[in-house]
This record gives C-alpha cells, structure tokens and sequence, in this order.
C-alpha cells in the first residue's frame, strides 16, 4: 500500500513527469495535492495501470484532490533547453497553476530543479511509493496520451494512438520512412 503523506502538517504537492524518453510530443507533469487521509485501492505508478483504469482514476483523482494542475513542455522548447531541463520547467509550470499553495513537494526521481520558497524530497520510485505522485503520475499519462492519440489523426504513419511517441520499431521505421512532423524532438538521436 502507498503512503498518503510525507509529512504530518503540510500542504503537499505530488509531482510527476511523462514523455522524457519519446521521439515526439511534449514533456507532461502534473502536481497533485491530496487530502492527507487519501488512500485508494488500485492507485500507483500510471505504467503499472491498464488505459481503462488510469481513465477511471483520472477522475476520482479530479473530484477528490484539494488541488491538481497540468503543464506540457513543447518538442521545440526541449530542443532548445533539453529534456531534462523540459521536464524541470513542465513540473515548475503545474506547480504554479496550482490553485493551493504548497509547503512541501513530493518529487519522483532523483533530480530536482528546487522549486521558489518551497522544501523538496525526491523519491526514487516516488509513484509506487505516495498516493500524490501516483496520482500525478496517472493525470500527466492521461494527458499526454490523449494528446498523442489526437495528433496521431493528423500523423497516422507513425503509430501514436499505440505508442504516444515512444521509439518503438514502427516509429522509427516510419521516422525513415517519412522524415519527422514538426512534433519530433529535433535533438532527439532518433530524429536526425
């Protein structure tokens, strides 16, 4: 079972990212912050989660959070500061679209660009260790792959409906086959 809070008395914000490792498309985080009593039954990493599941939790995560936000980094803006850095500046951006303050964050990973004023503890595996990055995790899955799954009507050749932009062999063979979108990360040794 996942842990409801990091600490006793404050405000907590989870936060997670999607889309570091793909070809094409934004960079996706979100930050969450849950009431301190929150648990759930089948909530944890979005990977672990079936669509079907991750849909559902989307919106029990949206009617129960005290606070939630979304924020995408373009490819263009990840070819120009690099992936890293994109995925810093998208968690940074749904942090201050959060309509809570929070005192403390919640970090998946091992890295962390510190957010202005607020104390921060990354966790390595933070979505299958905190209900707040998890739910993080799972709004930011949701997000990005509908946004694929929609640009994948305008871009049908290279197979985003199934793999959101990840290099799979399909992509990379269509990638040959038909050059890059201007959804392609230029920098990205896949895209070159």
């Amino acid at each position: 079972m996942l842990k409801s809070a990091f600490t006793t008395d404050l405000v907590e914000a989870g936060c997670d990212e999607v889309g570091r490792g793909c070809l094409a498309g934004p960079v996706v985080a979100a930050a969450v912050i849950l009431p301190k009593d929150f648990t759930h039954v089948i909530l944890t990493d979005s990977k672990q989660l079936s669509a079907e599941n991750r849909t559902q939790l989307a919106k029990e995560i949206k009617a129960q959070a005290l606070a939630y936000a979304v924020a995408e980094v373009s490819n263009e803006q990840i070819d120009e500061i690099n992936i890293l850095n994109a995925s810093f500046l998208a968690m940074h951006q749904a942090l201050d679209a959060l309509s809570v303050r929070p005192e403390f964050i919640l970090v998946d990973g091992n890295r962390f660009n510190p957010y202005p004023f607020v104390s921060h503890e990354c966790v390595v595996k933070g979505d299958q260790r905190y209900f707040s990055i998890a739910a993080a995790s799972v709004l930011a899955k949701t997000y990005r792959d509908s946004l694929m799954q929609r640009l994948a009507e305008e871009h049908p050749q290279y197979g985003w409906e199934s793999n959101v932009g990840y290099p799979t062999s399909a992509h990379r063979q269509a990638i040959r086959q038909h050059g890059i979108t201007p959804w392609h990360r230029k920098s990205f040794a896949g895209c070159k």
